[in-house]
Order: structure tokens, then C-alpha cells, then sequence
């Protein structure tokens, strides 16, 4: 807690000190209160004189006006400083969270993080205004009661320090009890987020196999979890109020006894058994509302720790060596810019779309060198010991079964991961080399899931280039098969989109993500399973249009894209310059379709189980027209049935 306080309150430092005094002046008049009462009573009350009652009134009255008014600046103040720095916290948990690579991500889930900034959080702020309205208060009425009390007389203060002491034993060893189920709660609401999200994403899934009974019961199962806890720390915390009562209470008679005696033999006077009684009050109720700050604190703390453990995670996919990259150095290689900072430095995109220096296409777009990853925690490698290199304006197909490492292996070329082993380079440089957001604007990925985000299909495309044209915008849409459904929508490129893409069919979402990525003409085009969801013409004609658009860019005088296509069909890689196939995170098979199919044992699988293996036309490979298909031999007695394409580049 006290590290968020020093890292998000120097802004609200006045707040955090003149909301805690102002609170403090309003204590003082509190504890003169019961001071003057016995003043109003033994030389009015007892004297039968009005002119005494009247001047306490008013005394009390002017108190009560000025204590309203600094209790207001109080509150004020408390606000101020709770909800700007929630706000503040937030902020900088969220940019923090998306500064995280995967596997940070990953280590704490998408679930956890949703509560810890929005549960966890308002948690915080809670202790921040009541510790501001409340945590002076209570304290000193207390200390402040007890010290006016035996200032009055010593003997009733002794019945006062006892029964302090009792109620006070007994809050200490309630919360100490208390204190960990508070903890476990926290932990128990993330639980009820990650179910409540499963549920929610999922609903289709759901209905569609008639599953809502059981998540119901899983939801109930988990709050009822998170309840039985809660009804725990409840029931223990249920005695504290009524004995704290008891004991007040036992307490006022005694002191009624024995001030009663006193004020018999002219010890002391009515006035001051009655300011006795009032301190002892004030100050017994004060330890019932401490009890309940540090209910609030306790589970505070436990919050606060939760935000500090992701504020504290350093990301493990930084900047930290890298330097700002002039595309192409004298030499026609990617080098280190002449100005270390950058200034006057265009943009790695901006860069991409110069000339080609000679020489310049001996430099592989993407290579792999001995590259190994595996996931923290995993018992072998997700991918192994992967070696390939791609010339710009050639095409990468990797395939395999699913598991097999496919996704892992291209998500460490935009530094999604890290590769624990060897080298993964761009443009002739080693990833680690480039700025993430010069790396990732010449790289442009098409994740496995299509994700949009709710806005305007213009707000979607632009993420790549925000100074995007509509031109820009509706060439990117043309090469995704994407522009005639785009302008049947009465709205165009300004038609609304629902969160996560909703009102788009799958592979609808799926060309509006690949034309995200083809905004402002990525130099390495990787298309992860993205399409999955289009039919196999539309497909087709995708693979067509880039090759087209590689062919433009080469005549023109730019670097050609590289396309790295993740597919689980043979007819989406076949026609790719290079095919690497995988297997347990292993390159089982590296060359072309023709190469494979002679040598490597599970791409003859792969084809197989897809039907073209046969001679004659398989029902599987029905989808392409006769025209298309040849057949060549493999081997003795084997033949391959082969879809002519246009290849890539």
C-alpha cells in the first residue's frame, strides 16, 4: 500500500496532509463537546440559570457549523485523492499490462488481471478515502477520549483503561483470524472472473451443446466457494459489535456506581460523570470503527500487493540494446541509425518503402538459426532447433498437426516470444536488435484468431497507420477479398463493429484482420491459420492477389513482401517456395511441395489424409476444377495428384 502511495500520490500530496488535519480539527471539537455539556449542566442545569445552557448552546452550535465545514473540505479532499489516484493506477496498469510479453501474460492470466485493475483497484481506493476521512479520527478521539477521562478523575479511568483493553484484545484476535480468509476472498473473486468470462465468450459454445446447466452450477459452485468464506470471516466478525456493546455498557454502569458515590460525598460533579460517560463512549465506539478500517486495510493491503506484483514484473520482451534501425545502411543491410536518439529519423515502414539497394536481395527477409523456445514451466521445447531462411518475395507454408509448434514458431518472429535459443532475424538483423514498434510496423501478423475491436471498420484498419487514406485503406481491403462485402455496408469503411467483430460472420473477421496487416505494405507478411474460415475459392483467390501485389512491388522498385503462411490444408502451402513441416516442435521437412511429398514421411501423411494421394480425383480435392489437376509420379507405384497455382513472388 505504501508503495503506491509514494509512486502515485506526489500529485495529491496536499490532499493526502490537509485532508487528515482538516479531519483532525473537527476531532478537537469532538473531544471539547463532553466538556462543555458539563459545563452547560453543573452551572445551569444544577444552578436552575439559563444564561449558562444558552452560552454552551451557542458555543456548540458555532463548533458544529465549523466542524461541518472542515469535515466537507475533508471529504472533498478524500475524493480528490482516492479517485485520481484510482485513476492514476489504473492508467499506468493498463499501459504497464500491455507493455507485458505473452508469456507475463500468460503467468497471470487474462482473468487475474481483470480483477486486480478493476476490483483490486476500487479496493485501494476505498483505503485511500476512508484513511484519509477516518484513520485520524478514530485513533486520536480515542487516545484523545482516554486522556480527558483520566484527566477528569483517575479512578473512573481505570474502569475506562480495562474495558478498552478487553475490547481491544478481543478485535486483535478476531482479525488475526480474519486476516486470511480476506486474503483467500481475493484469490476466490478471480476464480468467479475466469468462469464468468469462460461463460460469457463462450455463449454460443455453450447453447450449442446445451451446457447451460452446467455452467450455472460451476458459477454457483465457485460463488458459493467464495461465500462460504465470506459467511466465515462474517460470523467471526459478528461478535465483535455486540460484545464491544456489553462491554460499554457494563462499563457505564460501573462508572454510574462509583461516579455516583463520588458525586455524593463532592468528588466530583453531575457535569463531569456525564463528560466521563461521553469520552468513554466515544471512545469504545471509536475502537469498533478502527476494527472496521482495518477490515478495509487488511484487505487492501492484499490488493494492493496483487497491483504491485504486476507492476513490479519487469516485461520480459524489452527495447533494452536495441537502436533505432535505418532500414538500409551504405552497405544495402538494415544498420544502426547515424543519430543514436533517432530524431529526424523516418519510421521503419516509411523506410521499407525506399529503393532497393544492390545487392540488397541477398539479404534473407526472415531466417531462423538454431532456434529453440520453450514455454516457462514445459518439460521439452515447443519448437526445436529451427533453421530456415526466406528471400523477400518468396512464401513460407508451415504445416503440421495441431500441437505441433506452428503458431509458437512464427510468434517469435514479432518477439510475441522470445526464442530461448539461437537467432531469429528480420531483414538480415536479429530481432532483438530492432525496436518492438519499428519490428512490428515491418511486420505484419495475422493472429490465429480474428479479433476486431468495437468502433468502425476504419478505426480497425488504421491501427498499423493512423495518416491511412481511403485508398490505402480500400487496397488493403481489395487484397483481403474483403472490399466487395465492405461496400455492400450502407456505411463502407465508417460501418460499425461490435466488440471482438460480432456482427461479422468468421470470415468476414478473418479478411478485415488481413487487411489490417497489409496496411501501410508490411516487408513480412505472417498469416497464422487466418484462413481458416474462407472458403476454398476465396482462399484461392487471396493467395492470388498477394503474389500479384509481391510481383507490383518488385516492378516497381520495392522490396517485395516474404508471406509466411500457418495452415493445416495442403492446398493453402503447396504452391509456397518453401514448406517447413512440424512435428513436436521439430522441422521434420523442409523444401517444397514436390521435394516433400518424395521425401518426407509426414507430409506424405498430411496429403493423404486430405485426399491427394490418388490418381484420380479424390472427393477431398473436388473443390478445384479438372483443369487444374495434374498428376506426377512420385515413386514406384505412388501417385500424387497436384494443384497448379500461382506461386507466390
Amino acid at each position: 500500500m505504501f508503495k503506491l502511495l509514494k509512486r502515485f500520490g506526489g500529485s495529491y500530496r496536499a490532499n493526502l496532509v490537509l485532508g487528515p488535519l482538516c479531519k483532525l480539527i473537527e476531532v478537537v471539537f469532538d473531544l471539547f463537546t463532553p466538556i462543555i455539556v458539563a459545563y452547560m449542566i453543573d452551572a445551569g442545569v444544577g444552578t436552575r440559570s439559563v444564561q449558562p445552557v444558552l452560552t454552551g448552546g451557542g458555543i456548540l452550535l458555532a463548533m458544529a457549523a465549523v466542524a461541518i465545514l472542515f469535515a466537507l473540505a475533508c471529504q472533498k479532499m478524500a475524493s480528490r485523492a482516492s479517485q485520481g489516484m484510482g485513476t492514476s493506477i489504473r492508467h499506468s496498469l493498463y499501459e504497464h499490462i500491455n507493455a507485458l510479453s505473452h508469456a507475463d501474460l500468460d503467468r497471470f492470466g487474462t482473468p487475474s488481471l481483470t480483477t486486480r485493475i478493476t476490483n483490486d483497484v476500487n479496493q485501494v481506493q476505498l483505503a485511500i478515502a476512508l484513511g484519509i476521512r477516518q484513520l485520524m479520527r478514530w485513533p486520536f478521539l480515542a487516545v484523545g477520549s482516554l486522556v480527558a477521562a483520566l484527566a477528569i478523575d483517575v479512578r473512573l479511568g481505570l474502569i475506562f483503561v480495562v474495558s478498552m483493553a478487553v475490547v481491544g484484545g478481543l478485535f486483535w484476535f478476531v482479525m488475526k483470524a480474519c486476516i486470511p480468509y480476506y486474503r483467500s476472498m481475493q484469490a476466490k473473486l478471480d476464480r468467479i472472473a475466469l468462469i464468468v468470462r469462460e461463460g460469457l465468450s463462450g455463449v454460443r459454445v455453450v447453447r450449442a451443446f446445451v451446457r447451460e446447466g452446467h455452467e450455472r452450477r460451476r458459477l454457483a459452485d465457485a460463488a458459493q466457494d467464495q461465500a462460504a468464506t465470506a459467511i466465515t470471516v462474517g460470523r467471526l466478525s459478528s461478535v465483535l459489535n455486540p460484545v464491544t456493546f456489553l462491554v460499554m455498557y457494563l462499563a457505564v454502569c460501573a462508572i454510574l456506581w462509583s461516579g455516583g458515590i463520588q458525586v455524593n460525598i463532592g468528588e466530583l460533579t453531575q457535569g463531569q460523570v456525564v463528560a466521563f460517560v461521553s469520552y468513554m463512549t466515544q471512545a469504545l465506539l471509536s475502537i469498533v470503527y478502527v476494527a472496521n478500517l482495518v477490515v478495509v486495510f487488511t484487505k487492501a493491503s492484499a490488493s494492493a500487493a496483487r497491483v504491485n506484483e504486476v507492476l513490479a514484473c519487469q516485461p520480459s520482451v524489452t527495447d533494452e540494446g536495441a537502436e533505432p534501425v535505418e532500414l538500409w545502411g551504405s552497405a544495402g543491410l538494415p544498420g544502426v541509425a547515424e543519430r543514436a536518439d533517432g530524431a529526424g529519423l523516418p519510421d521503419a515502414a516509411e523506410q521499407a518503402d525506399a529503393d532497393l539497394p544492390s545487392g540488397a536481395e541477398q539479404v534473407p527477409t526472415l531466417a531462423l538459426r538454431n532456434v529453440s523456445f520453450a514455454y516457462p514451466g514445459a518439460a521439452a521445447d515447443a519448437v526445436h532447433d529451427a533453421t530456415l531462411a526466406l528471400m523477400s518475395g518468396q512464401t513460407l507454408g508451415v504445416i503440421g498437426g495441431t500441437g505441433s509448434g506452428k503458431s509458437t514458431l512464427v510468434s517469435l518472429i514479432p518477439r510475441l516470444y522470445d526464442a530461448t535459443e539461437g537467432a531469429v532475424e528480420v531483414l538480415g538483423r536479429d530481432v532483438r536488435a530492432w525496436q518492438l514498434k519499428q519490428l512490428r510496423q515491418v511486420v505484419g501478423m495475422v493472429p490465429q484468431q480474428a479479433m476486431l475491436v468495437s468502433g468502425t471498420i476504419r478505426s480497425n484498419l488504421i491501427w498499423r497507420d493512423a495518416k491511412a487514406t481511403d485508398d490505402d485503406l480500400w487496397r488493403a481491403l481489395e487484397l483481403a477479398q474483403a472490399s466487395e462485402f465492405v461496400r455492400t455496408l450502407a456505411d463502407g469503411l465508417d460501418a460499425p463493429v461490435e466488440a471482438g467483430g460480432k456482427n461479422f460472420s468468421g470470415g468476414q473477421r478473418q479478411r478485415l484482420t488481413i487487411a489490417r496487416a497489409l496496411v501501410r505494405a508490411p516487408k513480412l507478411l505472417i498469416l497464422d491459420d487466418s484462413a481458416s474460415a474462407l472458403d476454398y475459392k476465396t482462399d484461392a483467390a487471396l493467395r492470388v492477389a498477394l503474389a500479384s501485389y509481391g510481383r507490383d512491388a518488385a516492378a516497381s522498385g520495392e522490396l517485395p513482401p516474404a508471406v509466411v503462411v500457418v495452415s493445416q490444408r495442403v492446398a493453402s502451402v503447396r504452391a509456397a517456395d518453401l514448406i517447413c513441416v512440424m512435428r513436436r516442435g521439430n522441422v521434420v521437412g523442409l523444401g517444397t511441395h514436390d521435394e516433400l511429398v518424395r521425401t518426407c514421411a509426414i507430409y506424405q501423411e498430411i496429403c493423404a489424409s486430405q485426399g491427394v494421394e490418388d490418381e484420380t480425383v479424390s472427393p477431398g480435392m473436388r473443390q478445384f476444377p479438372p483443369a487444374q489437376l495434374s498428376h506426377e509420379t512420385v515413386s514406384p507405384g505412388t501417385t500424387v495428384s497436384r494443384h497448379e497455382e500461382v506461386r507466390h513472388g
